[in-house]
Parts: C-alpha cells; structure tokens; sequence
C-alpha cells in the first residue's frame, strides 16, 4: 500500500499541497518552541565586561524556585576573603548603577551609561587608553566609543545625572570600550560605592585564578570560604548572570512560554490537518469505495492514507528544518525587544529540539491521518459509494462524547473563573476555556451550520434573488462540507477576540485598580533613573503642597513557617508573593486614596506593614500581629502590621515603609513622588512648586495620575497573548484557505454543469459570493460565543462588568478580516476554475 500511496500523491499533488501547507507551519513552529525551550533550559548569558575574570562571585538572586527581583549584594569584605583563598591571582570588586551624560544645561536629554568602579576596568584594559585613571569624586574615565559620542576627551567637562541629582566632572582618561556591552563611565572603587548607595556593598566580584589553578575547583574553593554568606560562584557562560541578573527570569518565561506555544501548536495541526485531510478522504470516497469493492482490507486504506500523509510530513519537516532554527531566532529577538526576556540571553538551538520537533510533527500528522481515515475504512464499500456524492452522516457517539465534555469542561472553567479566581490571574483559566468552547462548537458545527441555515435562507434569498436561492440550496444539502468551512472562521474570529481582549481587561482592570489607590494631585517621575529619597520631604515643605510621598512598586514575600512534621516530609512552604508600594508615612494619608479600615497609614514607619483585609483575613492576622517579610533583595524582616484596607478584588496591594524598601532596592532611588495640593491649590500653582523644589535636577517630568499609569503597559502578558492570538489565528487562515481553495476544486464538475445549462461566470460567482457570505457569518456568530463565553467569566473575576474592556475597534477589525478573508479564499479559486471550459471540465472529472 505504501507503493499505491506514492502513485496517489504523484497523480494527486495540487490537493496534497494543502496538508503539506499546514504540516510545514507547524513543524517550523514546533522547532522554533523547541529552540526557545533549550535557550530558556541552558540560560547562556556569556560575560561582557567581566569575560577575563574565569570565575566570577555575585550574590544569590533565587527563591523558592523564583527569582528575586532587587539585586543581592555582597559585603564589601567578602573581596578580602576572596582574595585570601589558595589558587586566587587578583580578586577585583565590581559595582554598577545608573548615569546619564546630560545633553545640556537643562537637561532636558541625557545619554544612558552604566557605573562602575576603576577596579573593573582592570579586566578589560590594562589601563586607560589615554589619560589617567579617575581619583577622587570629581573624576571619571569614558570607554572610547561613549566619549566619541559625547564628543569629550581627557580634561574636559561633563554633567552628569546620578544617585538622583546630577554633578559635573572632569574626564580623567579614556579606555578601550567591551565588545558588546553598555557604554561605561569609571569613578574611583569608593566614590563609586557611595553613589551606587551602598558604601559597605559590591555587586560581583571578579575573580582570576592564578596559573595553573582550575576555575572549577577554584570556585568549589571559594564557595566553602564564603561559608554562609548568599553568594554563588559563576564559571563558563553562567558569568553573565552577575552582570545581567535580570537575564535569570528569562529562564523559566522561556521555557513556560515555549511549552504552551509548542502544545497548542501541536493540537491545532492535528486539528488542522486533520480536518483538512477529512475533506481530501471525503473527496475520494468514491475510488476507496472501489477498491475496498476489488477487495481492499480497512487495514490497507488506512495504511495508504497513512503513507500519503507520512511522505509529506517527511518532506514538510525537513524543508522546516533550516528555517525553524532562525524563526526560534526571531522569536527571542521580538521577545527581548518587548521587554519579555533580557537580550543578553544567548540564542541556543542544538540537535536535540530539532530531532524532538520533528518526531512530535511526525507524530501529529500520523494522528491526523489515522483520524481522518477512520470513517473511510470502516465504511462499507456500497455506503461509501452513496457517501462520495454527498455527505450526510456526520454525527457519531465519540464525536458527541467529546463535544459534551468540551461543553462541560468550558462550562467549568467558566464557573470557576467568575466565582473562584480573583483578578488578572484569572487568565490562567478563561484561556483554556476559549479552547474548550471553541473545540466543543466545532464538533457540532455541522449542526449547527444547518440551523443558521435554515434562520439565514429567507433573508438571503430576498435580498439575493436567484443567486441567493440557488447557494442555500446548495448550503443546505452540503451542510457537512460548509461546516468545514465555518469551523475555522469561527476559530478565527473566537479565539483572536477572547485572548486579545483578555489582554486590555487585563490592562484596564491594572489601571483601574492603580487610580483607586491613589489621590494624588500629580506625579512627579525622573527620565535619569529616579531620585534622591531627600527630595520628598523637600516638596511636602512647598508652599501649597498638602503632602508628598515616595511611592516605590515591588515585589515581596510573606513567609510561612512549616512545621517540624512537613519539614519531615519535604512540603513546600506556602509563601505568598506579594505586590508592595513603599510610601512616605508622612504624605500616605494625603496621597492615598485607599481609607484605612483598621490602624493608620501614618504608622507605616521602621519594620511595619500594611495588608488589604482580604489578605489579613485569609491569615488570620490583624493589626497589631506579626509577619515575617522577605524583601526584594531576599532580607528578611519580622513587620509589625499597623493598617488594613479594603482592596480591590484580585488587586490586593500591600505597603511598606519606603525607607524599609529603599535600603533593600537596587537603586537606592525614588522612581516616583506622589504630591497633593492643599484645598485652594490650582493644579498649575502645584506643579510651579514642585518646578522650584526640583531646579536643577535633570530629567523631571511633572503628570497627572492617569498619565502615570498609562506608562505601564504590561508588556510581558501582552506579548504572550498577542503571540498566542497569532499563532491560533495564522492556523485557522491556513485551514480557512485549505478547505475553501480544496472545496472549490472539488466542485469543478458542478460548475461546469451550471455552465452548460446556461448560467454566466458571473451568476456562479455570485452563487460563491452568497455561500461565503453564509459561511463568514455563522463563524463570525459562533466565533462571537466563544469570545462572550471566555470574557463574560473573566470580566466578573475582574470585578467589573461581564463586557470586556478594550477598543470595540479591535472586534470589528477581527472581524472585518474574517470576513475579508473568507470572500477573497472562496472566489480567487473559484473563478481559476472558471477559466476552463465547462466540457473539458466535465470530461476530465
């Protein structure tokens, strides 16, 4: 039968180019999640500036299998501890923070620059290129390509923004600039502590093994020097996550991101080729009818589509090869440039993925194939016969199984979205409920497209005449195959609508939530990093200004302490992450929008806390009582909790002194200062009196709140919907055009006849004009229950209304382009097919 296969697809290669189509995609884009997933599982990020140094000792970023957000730094003398193990030749701290060359006086633009101590210079040049190196406060070195661009040499002058003020200093000397790295601006070891705000603190330290010692067994060395202190010991590509350490949350993003993309890639090809291969199986019913007549066993016309579809996914999966490595590239490349992933992370792509990728592809396609062929093997030969005219079965007890347990499970999880998850987290349970609605609605679609039919006939045809008359006929005896061209669109329109609007609830909800927090008159922001924690209190004392105060966003921890029996037994704490802003206890009362419900937002001073009561409620704490907090630089610290207030369902935010969360920042800056007038205050007045507290300092941007939070766009969740819409979609069009372009070759010989019994190209045209019509509105019907299915849920966890928050633009889009795409698929190849004649077109078929 294998034999007979290639004959079938050596006489059969128009219609086979569509199942090669979609196995192409999807093995291109199962190797590019597979290249993902082995970046994201390797999480090579090869050293830039610290490249010389074999070893490389930093502090511990990891959590409870998460990574912390702030840096973890390490004492200053761990350096001499260092330097003190055997086989170590030179031990060089390491420093880096925020600069900004300013442009001008104003400082109205400013270059960014990262800070480092002289020491680190060290690994790079031997010393400085031209110059001197930097002594004292008032001195820096430029690498060369940051002083080429400033266009300043050795003895000149430069204003710079920094620690939250701005300076000007002398350039001192130049340095051969790091292949690859930020543009880097020296200060002497100490000066450069004390503006990274940690004087008694480096980040790294840069270790190289004196000869003939081994990097490895050095760090093993050092890592037992060290003793308890929360440092880890970096060799080979791994040295780059003491420079990036933001790069270590690329990790586990990746492979997540990865592994869904690569499963649902999985599911719709085989539900793309398999729906379809159906249509090409239906289309020869007629010739496997015959042969299972001359004696043919199932088992054989199984094997032979089988082997028909096996050649091709072959030849698909080794065309993908070579691009789906690059496409894995492009994907990092969008990824980083959207703020998902660091773009220090390197690109790996060995054989290993491409070989898993191409089995799981492989794999599908056989799956497709042999659940395509089912019917067509089982049939008896006379029935099969009947069947190759028109279909009329469609409607088997496995296919109602499914469709009642896709029901039941998006039934499901629409209950346990709106009434059991809270907030944006809710996503996690309305996207797969999108899928179960949407799998459900397509094992019924031939049910349903005979419905729609029947409501949509009178309309069509008297706005339609003959032509509508003539394609609901048609509509209504090939109910089956018009379902096959409805269940994409419905993809299609369904599934872009409910992930994209997942999103902008998602993100209105955010902003919602952000607003009702806050009272604050204006916000005032830096473009250089942030400011000094100082000025808050130098604009609270502002004729005019009722408070100010700091407002940090971060991340922390409340600790669970385990028993000594789940101890015993290996059980994970149940820490709870937490959303924290630092505020000014001073400023909180008058810049908070929030009411305390019990203590007092001015008591947020020292090691203190303050909890939404949905929090304090579910851990039995109140004011008065005790948390253990870790910080976003992994310290811990017993709080006292001194207020609670009630939160936005889903958005609950905590607060923490902002002192308390700039000692454990890794700037050590204030991103943002919230201000208040004082009754009788004109926003302008307000805004003229922050202007004078803050003269002089560049970069200061003066908002209102709304303004403030538009600034944050969620980047990372909308790159992951969007990417998800994408693919979900680019499959649907594929199976859109497969089974219009295929349906349209099929009917050559209908044509044809209508042809010659006198209708015109255009009457035909009009016929498939009318059919397409049909066909992209009960898509576009279905579609829309899918997406009111998944957001209606989602809306009530996010405590709003049940519509979903976005541009209506974005649904009229979806579906102006399903709609679109559905004429332009059924008439191109219909009107192809009438350019023959209508006798030779009878003839050969």
């Amino acid at each position: 039968m294998f034999g007979l296969a290639l004959q079938s697809l050596k006489f059969r290669k128009g219609r086979f180019l569509a199942s090669f189509v979609a196995l192409f995609f999807g093995a291109l884009i199962l190797m590019a999640c597979g290249a993902l997933m082995e970046t994201g599982i390797r999480s090579a990020v090869p050293p830039q500036r610290l490249d010389a140094a074999s070893v490389v000792v930093t502090g511990d970023q990891g959590f409870d299998h998460d990574v912390l957000p702030e840096r973890v730094r390490l004492d200053v003398s761990d350096v001499e501890t260092v330097r003190g193990v055997e086989g170590v030749g030179r031990a060089l701290p390491d420093v880096t923070f925020p600069v900004g060359a300013l442009r001008d006086a104003e400082g109205s633009g400013s270059d960014a620059l990262q800070g480092h101590g002289w020491s680190s210079a060290a690994l790079a040049t031997a010393g400085p290129a031209s110059g001197k190196a930097p002594a004292g406060a008032e001195q820096v070195a430029l690498d060369r390509r940051a002083a080429q661009r400033l266009g300043v040499q050795p003895g000149d002058r430069l204003r710079l923004a920094v620690a939250g003020g701005s300076r000007e200093v002398t350039v001192s000397g130049t340095t051969e600039p790091v292949d690859g790295a930020a543009s880097a601006v020296y200060f002497a070891d100490d000066e450069a502590r004390r503006l990274m705000g940690r004087p008694d603190q480096v980040d790294s330290i840069a270790v190289v093994p004196a000869p003939g010692t081994s990097p490895g067994e050095l760090a093993e060395r050092i890592g037992k020097a060290l003793g308890d202190s929360p440092a880890v010991t970096l060799t080979g590509d791994a040295r780059g996550k003491a420079e990036f350490p933001q790069a270590l949350a690329a990790s586990t993003r990746l492979i997540s991101l990865s592994a869904v993309f690569g499963g649902i890639a999985v599911m719709v090809a085989v539900f793309v080729v398999g729906s379809t291969l159906a249509l090409l199986v239906q289309q020869r019913l007629r010739e496997m009818a015959l042969l299972r007549a001359v004696g043919t066993l199932p088992g054989q016309l199984r094997r032979m589509i089988v082997g028909e579809t096996l050649v091709i996914a072959v030849i698909a999966v080794a065309l993908a090869l070579f691009p789906g490595r690059y496409a894995g590239g492009w994907m990092l490349d969008r990824l980083a440039g959207g703020g998902v992933v660091a773009p220090q992370i390197d690109f790996r792509a060995g054989w290993v993925p491409m070989i898993v990728a191409a089995g799981t592809s492989l794999g599908s396609a056989v799956a497709a194939a042999f659940i395509a062929s089912r019917r067509a093997a089982k049939a008896r030969p006379a029935d099969a016969l009947a069947e190759s005219g028109l279909q009329r079965r469609w409607l088997s007890g496995s296919r109602l199984l499914f469709a009642v347990l896709c029901f039941a499970g998006g039934t499901g999880l629409a209950l346990v979205t709106a009434l059991v998850m809270e907030g944006t987290v809710a996503a996690s349970t309305a996207g797969p409920a999108a899928l179960l609605w949407a799998g459900g609605f397509a094992l019924i679609s031939p049910g349903l497209t005979r419905v729609f039919t029947a409501i949509l006939r009178w309309p069509l045809q008297a706005f339609t005449g003959f032509a509508g008359s003539l394609a609901m006929n048609n509509a209504r005896v090939r109910r089956i195959r018009v379902a096959g061209a409805v269940t994409p669109v419905m993809l299609a329109t369904g599934l872009a609508t409910a992930l994209i609007y997942l999103q902008t609830s998602q993100a209105e909800a955010s902003e919602e939530a952000a607003r009702e927090l806050v009272a604050a008159d204006a916000v005032v922001t830096s473009s250089t990093g942030g400011f000094a924690p100082d000025l808050v209190d130098t604009i609270a004392r502002q004729p005019g200004v009722g408070g100010a105060s700091a407002y940090l966003p971060g991340t922390a921890y409340i600790l669970e302490p385990l028993s000594a029996e789940d101890r015993a037994e290996g059980e994970d704490p149940d820490n709870t992450e937490l959303a924290v802003q630092g505020i000014t206890a001073e400023g909180a009362d008058r810049t908070l929008a929030a009411p305390a419900a019990e203590g007092s937002f001015a008591k947020l001073r020292g090691n203190s806390i303050a909890l939404p009561t949905s929090l304090t409620g579910e851990k039995g704490k109140g004011v008065g009582d005790t948390v253990t907090v870790l910080l976003g630089d992994g310290t811990q610290v017993k709080a006292e909790i001194v207020a609670s207030y009630e939160a936005r369902k889903g958005f609950g935010t905590a607060f923490l002194p902002a002192e308390l969360m700039l000692a454990h920042s890794t700037t050590g800056l204030v991103p943002e200062i919230l201000v208040s007038g004082e009754k009788g205050t004109s926003a302008e007045q307000l805004a003229a009196q922050v202007r004078k507290a803050t003269e002089g300092l560049a970069g200061v941007r003066i908002v209102n709140r709304a303004s403030a939070d538009a600034a944050d766009d969620g980047a990372t969740s909308a790159w992951i919907n969007y990417m998800l819409a994408g693919t979900i979609v680019g499959y649907a069009v594929i199976s859109l055009i497969n089974t219009l372009v295929i349906s349209a070759s099929e009917r050559r010989r209908e044509f044809a006849l209508q042809r010659l019994v006198g209708a015109t190209n255009g009457q035909v045209m009009r016929m498939m004009a009318i059919e397409s019509v049909l066909v992209a509105v009960v898509g576009i019907v279905l579609g829309s229950a899918v997406a009111v299915a998944t957001l209606a849920p989602f809306g009530i966890a996010l405590g709003g209304s049940w519509m979903p928050q976005g541009p209506v633009w974005i649904y009229f889009a979806v579906v102006g382009f399903a709609g679109f795409l559905t004429l332009t698929a059924s008439l191109l190849p219909t009107s192809l097919v009438l350019r023959g004649r209508p006798a030779e077109a009878v003839a050969v078929t």
